[in-house]
Parts: structure tokens; sequence; C-alpha cells
């Protein structure tokens, strides 16, 4: 959360200071390429171009000697080997996107030092698959309904939907890293339809269809059985305790007897 406040704050302080209109807007997957194209002949014909991140100097360009530079060992070391210039176009690429690549990157002329683009670039992570599971903490107010819940971990700058076949059904959203995210969804046992759980981000998105009877009708199928199989278990646990008692039991007396006449032979004797 604080990571995209600060971006967002220096998106919004560059605008105001600079009087800059438009912000370009790029996403890419993780892993990507992403390239800040620059289209703008008067800037291509600029002496000296400076690429920056955030505030931080990462390109240099200078026409003049023809001469070309990046300094990926700054920011931390973060785009390491992985910054391309073209000196032509003074496009700037990423090669090897991360999430950590996401912010604000402006291109600027040494003459004037004011920002001549502004780029926001969003690196998404891979979504995950979602996960549907029997909802064993929430109790349905009808015996005939099965409760369900669509879970995902480790999620940011997603949204996450049921849906039935293609209608919407519920969404929820979430803009900040999250460690858990679930939706739950009641159907019926005999419910004939198709439901699907969809977790996206503006780029791509993945699906899980619901098995209602591998989830629902089987578990409860499943529930039973093991539930009769214990008791069949334990009805024949104590069939064999009471029959093991049974027979010591009669065993006892006549052990007894035996040795009464045994004592009664050495009296005799």
């Amino acid at each position: 959360m604080f990571l995209n406040k600060w971006r967002h704050y220096i998106l919004k302080t560059t605008l105001s200071v600079f009087g800059v209109d438009e912000v370009k807007s790029v996403s890419v997957m993780e892993g990507d390429s992403a390239t800040l194209n620059i289209n703008d002949t008067d800037i291509q014909k600029e002496d000296q171009i400076m690429w920056r991140f955030g505030h931080i100097l990462i390109a240099h360009i200078n026409r003049k000697n023809n001469k070309s530079m990046v300094y990926d060992d700054k920011a931390g070391g973060r785009f390491r080997d992985r910054l391309k210039l073209d000196n032509e176009t003074v496009s700037l690429s990423i090669t090897n996107t991360r999430t950590t690549d996401s912010g604000v990157y402006n291109i600027t002329s040494k003459r004037s030092e004011t920002p001549l683009n502004i780029f926001n670039l969003t690196v998404y992570a891979h979504l995950p698959v979602p996960v549907i599971s029997r909802d064993c903490a929430s109790s349905s107010s009808s015996s005939s309904y099965c409760s369900l819940l669509c879970s995902v971990v480790n999620v940011s700058h997603v949204t996450l939907s049921w849906y039935k076949g293609n209608s919407l059904m519920s969404s929820i959203n979430e803009s900040d890293l999250s460690i858990s995210l679930s939706l739950p969804l009641e159907v019926e046992y005999q419910d004939n339809n198709t439901y699907s759980c969809v977790l996206n981000n503006p780029i791509s998105n993945q699906t899980t269809h619901l098995d209602i009877s591998r989830l629902c009708q089987t578990y409860t199928e499943h529930g039973l059985t093991i539930l009769y199989t214990v008791l069949i278990s334990a009805a024949g646990f104590l069939l064999i305790v009471a029959a093991v008692m049974i027979f010591c039991t009669c065993r006892k007396p006549k052990k007894v007897n035996q040795e009464g006449k045994y004592d009664l032979m050495l009296i005799r004797l």
C-alpha cells in the first residue's frame, strides 16, 4: 500500500510541477519486455536526452559526440543488464521485467530539464489459478445448498469473480498485495448450471470451472461412507472386547475348580 501511494505521489507531483498533461500508460506481464516509445520528432532532435526512473538518472544520450550511456547500476541495481537504449528513436526498453520495475519514467532534455514525456509503467505478476473448495466454516441456510469458496493468495491489482455461464454473479477487487483473497458462493446440490471462478487483471486472467458433483454431492456421500465405516469398525471392536471378556470370565471359575479338586486330592492322600 505504501509503495503504491508513493508511486502515485511521484506521478502527481511531476505532473503538477512541470505542467505535463499527458501520461502514457504501459502495461506488461512480468518477464516480458517493456518499451517506452518516443514518437515525437522534436524530442528526437534534442542534443542531449536523459531518462529517469522517478528522480533517478538511468540513461543518457549525447548527440553531439554520438554517445549514449545506461546507468543500470542505479536504483539499487534493479535494472542491471536489462536496459537498452535506441539512439535513433531515443526509446528505452527494459528486458525481463519485474514487478519492482513498475513506476514513473520520464524523459527530459539537458537544455530545459523539463519532462518531455512521462510514462507510467505497470508490470503485472503472473496470476495463480483460483482454487475452489468446500466452505466447511459456513453453514448454509438450507440443507439443499452447498457452500463454496474461491480463493487465491499473494495477488495485487486483481479482480476475483464468480460467473454463472457468461453472467457475472459477484466480484471483489484488490489493489494492494493481499495474502489471501476469497469469494463465497452457494449453489444447490442438484444445480446443472455452469459456474466458474475468474481471476483477472487488466492484461490476463485465470479461470477455474466448478465441478458441483465432486465438491458437493460426492463430498456428502463420501462423508456418510466414512461415518458408516467408523460406526461399523467401532461396533466390531466392541464385539471383540465383549467376546474376550466373556471368554476370560468363563475360564476363571473353571481354573478355580480345577485347583480345588487338586487340593482335595492332596488332603485325601
